[in-house]
């Protein structure tokens, strides 16, 4: 018989790269020219004023949305330069500019928004703009591009809801404190992503500027979520313009786009992560629009057709599934609880970043609803996905405007299923690994790696002010001082190490070609076999790994023969590609047994043959071998012909096992 184990579950991993690897390629200086039509220009010469400017995220890393409001209705622009190639704060005439759009905003809001799409930028570039037009233009602001490949950070902001205190200048001064913290110890971090709820009332526009108030917002990519207190207007559209946005009817929560409501379902891709953000907020067809069935298709469309272009899947959306303090047993958060987490286990999604309930939460990996795995402890430090195990994040207030306190499991009944409490920890929900109040602000981070995912939630501030909620009595109590907890202390840190299958997966960073660069990682826990970055040998690549070892066992009676056997599929990177045969391999026995062979030595294709594009012997033991355990190894030979291109690639090694 045959057992054919495939490595990869969630297909070829691809990435997009705007930069060649031959010496012949160029890296651009420019970016292109936008094509949004212009809005007419009005004759009018009062000078316009333009606020609110914040620089959204793009649909992928070499884009930037940026948008806000003026006082004239009049054709506007975002003008773009490498901050290199101004001249005393002066832009070059070559600058790039795109073409504005917008409408004018509702009676409450005031003026017009407007939003413009910056497409190709280059990597590791810092850049300058402004808004608006001639004679009537921004400040000038700055952002940095990084590189389009490999690891990064991103910081996940829960609820500013500024103005919820009832002090907005309080809550202000929470949120920039937070912002200031978090950016100065992570001055890397290269998406700021939203847990909803910017603001208390969805059309104050005072609250809106104490919300954008920070610089950090218009330097940091923000990718805005919709909360269930920016819902109720049009100023979170007006505000912020999110790529390849789905506002049909069925994403709203009244049904109803044209209604003096937000909505809208959205997806981008940034480096390795598939981000797809959710308007929670609808969640029943009995409000009107599609609710949570309308979610969990968009979801399983955006992976069907993108799934395979990233390595990670992440989703974002306000209402905490699995939350802890005020609404942990509301209504709407059990239906929510019962509709979502089946399908997120089933197409592979790895985290789940939510807010709302204004406390810190960190599920157990969670599959369809249920523990993944019983023997996950709380507070455990590294968790192991398994198949369809999704970790839930709830982020605490990042502004301090408002803290829920935690509540208690409640026994299972028919209206409360599922807020019991966890066997291993009775004080907490069966779901909670772990479940923190403090009355402190704080944020989280998310190192996204090549082989796994690391979430820490982080302290931003202390009892002290700013903190508005204990400034202005509105808790009773906090717990935290700079002697014990200080600010950028840890309150919690899990590394996710995801489900490669039950075969390997393979890696390899190939480089810009850099005569001498040589490094290696080579990471094969839990499944990843990372072969780092390769070596520029001046005519070619070159790259040298090992397998994690393969176990074989055998105690049957019969001592029937076998073996394993493996071969690689093309190593792709988006529409980038290279053939598996320039794989090879030794083969060993890391440990001997089971009358265990290592298989021949199969050289890279690069010279000529097949490599192990075609099935080669891994290790075998012939009739009559004794009963035992064996464990196989390789070590792994890449060789590349120097016209492959800059890229993340990866390839399936699929691993067959034989035997009578």
């Amino acid at each position: 018989m045959s057992l054919t184990r495939a490595a990869h579950p969630h297909g070829p991993a691809r990435r997009r790269f705007v930069v060649g690897l031959t010496a012949a390629s160029t890296v651009a200086a420019t970016v292109g020219i936008g094509t949004l039509a212009a809005l007419p220009a009005h004759a009018d010469t009062t000078p316009t004023t333009l606020t609110g400017i914040v620089l959204g995220v793009g649909a992928d890393e070499s884009q930037r949305i940026l948008s806000w409001y003026s006082s004239a209705d009049t054709a506007q622009e975002v003008q773009l330069a490498p901050t290199s190639s101004l001249t005393d704060g002066s832009f070059p005439a070559d600058s790039a500019e795109f073409d504005a759009t917008g409408t004018a905003n509702i009676a409450t809001s005031g003026g017009f928004n407007r939003h413009a799409t910056v497409t190709g930028l280059t990597e590791d570039t810092t850049y300058s703009y402004r808004v608006g037009t001639a004679g009537s233009w921004s400040p000038t602001y700055s952002f940095k591009t990084h590189d389009f490949d490999g690891d990064f950070d991103f910081l996940f902001l829960g609820d500013p809801q500024i103005g919820s205190s009832g002090n907005t200048a309080k809550d202000q001064a929470g949120w920039q404190d937070t912002l200031d913290v978090a950016t100065a110890a992570n001055p890397d971090a290269e998406l700021l992503v939203s847990g909803g709820d910017q603001v208390e009332s969805a059309n104050t526009e005072s609250q809106w500027d104490a919300f954008l108030a920070p610089d950090e917002l218009r330097q940091i990519p923000w990718a805005a979520t919709i909360g269930n207190h920016d819902v109720g207007g049009k100023a979170y559209e007006q505000h912020f313009s999110t790529p390849n946005t789905d506002r049909s009817a069925s994403y709203y929560a009244n049904g109803s786009p044209t209604s003096n409501t937000s909505g809208g379902d959205y997806w981008y891709i940034y480096k390795d992560v598939l981000f797809i953000d959710l308007n929670s907020n609808s969640y029943a067809t009995s409000q009107g629009g599609g609710g949570d069935d309308a979610h969990i298709q968009y979801v399983s469309d955006v992976i069907k057709q993108h799934g395979d272009e990233a390595k990670w899947k992440v989703l974002v959306y306000h209402h905490s599934v699995y939350s802890v303090a005020d609404h942990a047993q509301d209504s709407d958060n059990i239906q929510r609880r019962k509709d979502l987490p089946a399908t997120f286990s089933k197409l592979g999604v790895d985290l789940v970043l939510q807010g709302h309930d204004h406390s810190y939460a960190r599920s157990y990996l969670i599959n369809s609803n249920k523990k993944a795995d019983a023997d996950e402890q709380p507070g455990q430090a590294d968790v192991f996905a398994g198949k369809g195990g999704v970790l839930y994040v709830t982020a605490n207030s990042s502004s301090g405007s408002k803290y829920y306190d935690l509540t208690a499991p409640v026994p299972a009944s028919a209206s409360k299923p599922d807020n019991y409490a966890d066997p291993l920890n009775p004080s907490n929900y069966w779901y909670a690994s772990v479940a923190n109040q403090e009355h402190v602000r704080s944020y989280v981070k998310v190192e996204v790696q090549a082989g796994k995912l690391t979430v820490s939630d982080v302290r931003s501030g202390t009892c002290a002010a700013p903190n508005a909620a204990v400034e202005l009595g509105k808790v009773s109590w906090c717990t935290n001082t700079d002697e014990d907890q200080p600010v950028g202390s840890v309150v919690d840190k899990v590394t996710v190490h995801p489900y490669h299958g039950s075969g390997e997966d393979i890696q390899v960073d190939v480089p810009k070609t850099a005569p001498g660069e040589f490094g290696w990682t080579i990471d094969g826990y839990n499944g990843l076999v990372d072969l780092g970055t390769a070596t520029d040998k001046g005519d070619h690549f070159e790259a040298a790994g090992e397998i994690n070892p393969i176990t074989v066992t055998d105690t049957r009676r019969s001592h029937a023969p076998w073996s394993i056997s493996a071969s690689v599929g093309d190593f792709t990177d988006g529409s980038k590609s290279f053939d598996g045969k320039y794989l090879g391999w030794t083969p060993k026995l890391v440990q001997s047994g089971a009358g265990a062979k290592a298989g021949a030595v199969v050289a890279s294709g690069l010279g000529g043959g097949n490599g192990l594009a075609s099935s080669r012997g891994l290790g075998s033991a012939a009739q009559g071998h004794d009963r035992g355990t064996a464990k196989l190894g390789a070590d792994l030979d890449l060789q590349l012909p120097d016209s492959v291109d800059k890229g993340s690639y990866r390839a399936t090694l699929t691993i067959t096992a034989l035997s009578s």
